[in-house]
């Protein structure tokens, strides 16, 4: 079954990869495609609309983006957002130009009747960011919405079903977005909304199938969600002609490398291959505290590992990975052959004899990733295990790695993580983890002096991980954390909680 797509050419927006989203939680298939896509490449996918997204630059520029004009006159639906619709006015015949510059929230007047604002009220309230408006519309148009400061802050080609949006619809700052978006999908597009995530499952193990055929596969398999749920379609598609080959580096967190042997050995048909490799890390690592320097030696090491144990295994046609859609389109390229960084270690190997790249998952976003696990029965455990950096616990030990301060580090980081889970938060919470920091302080148990580590408790809401607000944890939920670590795990005297967002900090503090 083919799914109806609706492509999204890419401007360079800050919110393109959120249209994308808008559109799938409307059940409909998104496709980004760069602004430079062809003609061809956008008809091949017969789309049952397009939309232009916002971007940085200004349509009078000489070198601003463009799309061949043509593109308004394949007879599809063109819903234009920001610089998108600007670009179309533009392209069209109209004048666009510098006038009042607009930001944040705008009261928005519908004007009069439109398909995109059916059901929608005649004021209402929209995001708005820009300093270039349209100044005259294109032969055809129509004013159907305005606010104090922008005349055509919508306007429509009925006949040619073209319409442009000077508002962002797709952020929830404008709390008509999604109605409007539907409008578009569902009564201009025409699209009947039936994508599911299963569908998506089904099909691509079939595709998967009829692609890899008799040959075999190797997936370094990190314990992620992303290469756990590629490593699951690949093993219902081709069953043990698929090697999982997992090189625990002793980084990780407490049992974590146990539970992916478990998983993987317990109930999937496939070939999986664990190498312990903490001392070789831990060698590599001693006397380092620069945090790039570390991020940059697990990165080396992961690769001279996986090589080694790759030729052990020969020649595999594929080599799999677990791109998904937000590192394909921040790559800048769709092209298969370019290699993602393997979210461990920052780079794969160049030298495993392999013919192509396989990447089960590069059109979906993480959520949808962890519905597709859920599928295809996935445990919970691996389904929602919280994000991780690639370097693992290396970057949450300040300063140097030593055996004993990862030892440390695990236990009190499993504390949090289940007390964070027991008081139920753990789906609300976008991260939670702990940091052994590099500071000692005094403190006092059983009246003795003492002079230990200082621990860090970090927590964040986000949607994307591109901006974080810290938790707010209830206070009870922080005390029976920091009770426990301090009489649970060894060599602790303190407990802090960061409460910096990201910006201006980051998540991780390395």
């Amino acid at each position: 079954m083919k799914h109806e797509t609706v492509v999204v050419l890419d401007f360079g927006g800050q919110y393109n990869q959120l249209i994308a989203r808008r559109i799938r939680e409307a059940h409909v298939f998104s496709l980004i495609l760069p602004y430079t896509a062809p003609l061809s490449r956008i008809r091949a996918v017969e789309p049952k609309g397009i939309i232009l997204t916002g971007g940085p630059s200004s349509v009078c520029a000489p070198d601003a983006p463009r799309v061949d004009p043509e593109l308004f006159a394949l007879g599809v639906p063109v819903l234009g957002i920001c610089y998108g619709a600007q670009l179309m006015c533009h392209l069209l015949g109209g004048d666009v130009g510098a006038r009042q510059r607009e930001y944040g929230l705008a009261e928005l007047r519908i004007d009069h009747g439109s398909p995109l604002f059916e059901g929608i009220g005649a004021e209402t309230s929209c995001w708005m960011s820009h300093t270039d408006q349209i100044a005259r519309m294109p032969t055809g148009f129509a004013a159907t919405a305005s606010t104090g400061a922008c005349p055509v802050a919508a306007m429509e080609d009925s006949g040619r079903r073209l319409y442009g949006v000077q508002f962002h619809p797709e952020v929830e700052h404008t709390p008509c977005g999604q109605h409007i978006i539907r409008n578009f999908l569902y009564d201009i597009c025409g699209c009947a909304g039936d994508w599911t995530m299963r569908d998506f499952a089904l099909e691509s193990i079939e595709a998967l199938k009829r692609r890899i055929g008799d040959e075999r596969v190797l997936l370094a398999l990190s314990g992620g969600v992303d290469s756990a749920v590629s490593a699951v379609m690949l093993s219902r598609a081709v069953g043990r002609r698929l090697t999982c080959l997992f090189v625990d580096t002793g980084l990780m967190r407490k049992d974590e490398g146990d539970e992916v042997e478990r998983v993987f050995t317990g109930g999937f048909d496939l070939r999986f291959l664990r190498v312990n490799a903490q001392e070789r890390f831990l060698a590599r690592l001693k006397g380092v505290s620069d945090p790039e320097r570390k991020r940059k030696i697990i990165g080396e090491e992961f690769i001279r590992v996986f090589e080694e144990e790759a030729r052990k295994i020969g020649h595999v046609h594929f080599l799999a990975q677990g791109t998904i859609y937000p590192d394909v389109v921040e790559s800048g390229s769709g092209h298969a052959a370019v290699i993602k960084s393997h979210h461990n270690v920052g780079g794969l190997p160049e030298h495993v004899d392999f013919d192509e790249i396989i990447e089960p998952l590069r059109d979906l976003f993480k959520d949808e990733v962890r519905a597709v696990g859920e599928e295809l029965g996935l445990p919970a455990s691996m389904v929602w295990r919280q994000p991780f950096p690639g370097p693992g616990l290396a970057i949450r030990i300040l300063g140097e790695v030593t055996a004993e301060k990862l030892d440390i580090l695990r236990e009190a980081d499993a504390i949090c993580r289940a007390e964070i889970a027991s008081a139920g938060l753990d789906r609300e919470i976008w991260q939670y983890f702990a940091v052994l920091t590099n500071a000692r302080s005094v403190g006092v148990m059983g009246d003795t002096r003492t002079y230990d580590h200082v621990l860090a408790l970090r927590a964040v809401t986000s949607v994307d991980a591109m901006t974080a607000d810290w938790a707010r944890i209830p206070y009870d939920v922080l005390a029976r954390i920091s009770s426990r670590i301090i009489n649970e795990a060894p060599h602790i005297n303190r407990v802090v909680y960061d409460i910096t967002s990201k910006p201006p900090g980051t998540i991780e503090w390395e």
